[in-house]
């Protein structure tokens, strides 16, 4: 048999094994994908869709000149900005930490990763919880046993004050998960390179930064992609703290306000374009993840 012939038969027999995955994934995602995307062309009419009128991207105009979607997408941006950063931050810390040789590491990996496993429905409700303002948790530490504050703070009935226990919950849920990714990445380095750089003469902080963080970076990189795209996702915390966008819709999230117009108020054509303009903001993200891990590491 030629090898060509044996090459073409290796394929054909690779292609048969993955087509009913193949047959599975356009079924399930392309194909609803694609019909989403025609949606988003129409005032669509969910009763009787062959009545729905053409309007072409006028949804999208729609979304880009209504203000609610700019606060929404504002809100979602800054969640991003504050979540992703604090998230690499403090994992990096806590898996710089837990590299260390110290007593009851699995222990503490257990305590930093728990966060991670549990429901988002129950500690959104928690956090919602601590921050009530008459009766929650937070109010009471910092009136009563700091007396840091003269008296409550309506926390969840201010626009800006209610983005404070969301942020505080996006960061703190997925710290776990970042410092295992980092401290996977901190036991993958070499110790001869840092034993080469004591004999040179290197502090701690030295060894650190020329060291530690350029081998890190492609680790980094990922995590900043792959957070970021989290974040531009954010739902479920936001849905339940602030009900959906309360007050005045001024704390919607893209995704709680695509809800809202899909599943409120059944305007699935500018529910379907919202979830466009999502997708082509995190497919740029996608892209600038391509063209920073094609850098090389330097260190």
């Amino acid at each position: 048999m030629r090898a060509d012939q044996r090459r073409f038969r290796n394929i054909a027999t690779a292609l048969l094994f993955l087509l009913p995955g193949f047959l599975l994934f356009f079924a399930f995602v392309i194909g609803p994908m694609l019909y989403s995307f025609r949606i988003s062309l129409y005032d669509w009419n969910i009763v009787k869709p062959e009545r729905s009128e053409w309007i072409g991207l006028d949804n999208y105009a729609r979304a880009l000149g209504d203000p609610i979607f700019r606060r929404a997408a504002l809100n979602t941006l800054v969640y991003t900005l504050v979540t992703v950063p604090g998230q690499i931050i403090i994992g990096l810390i806590i898996a710089v930490l837990l590299n260390q040789d110290i007593r009851g590491k699995s222990f503490f990996r257990v305590i930093y990763y728990l966060p991670v496993i549990t429901s988002w429905v129950i500690v959104s409700l928690l956090f919602e919880y601590m921050f009530i303002g008459q009766a929650g948790l937070v109010n009471y530490v910092l009136r009563d046993v700091l007396h840091i504050i003269p008296k409550n703070i309506l926390w969840l009935a201010d626009p800006i004050l209610t983005f404070v226990p969301i942020h505080l919950l996006g960061i703190w849920k997925g710290v776990g998960w970042t410092a295992i990714i980092i401290l996977a990445s901190l036991q993958a380095i070499p110790d001869h390179l840092y034993e080469a750089a004591e004999v040179d003469g290197a502090g701690s902080s030295a060894r650190f930064f020329s060291i530690t963080i350029p081998l890190l970076r492609p680790t980094l990189v990922f995590l900043l992609v792959v957070l970021t795209i989290g974040g531009l996702n954010a739902y479920i915390s936001n849905l339940l703290i602030t009900n959906g966008g309360d007050p005045l819709d001024l704390t919607h999230f893209i995704l709680t306000l695509m809800y809202e117009a899909t599943f409120t108020k059944l305007d699935f054509g500018y529910g379907s374009s919202i979830s466009y303009l999502l997708t082509a903001f995190v497919f740029m993200i996608s892209v600038v993840q391509i063209r920073l891990l094609r850098q090389r590491v330097d260190y």
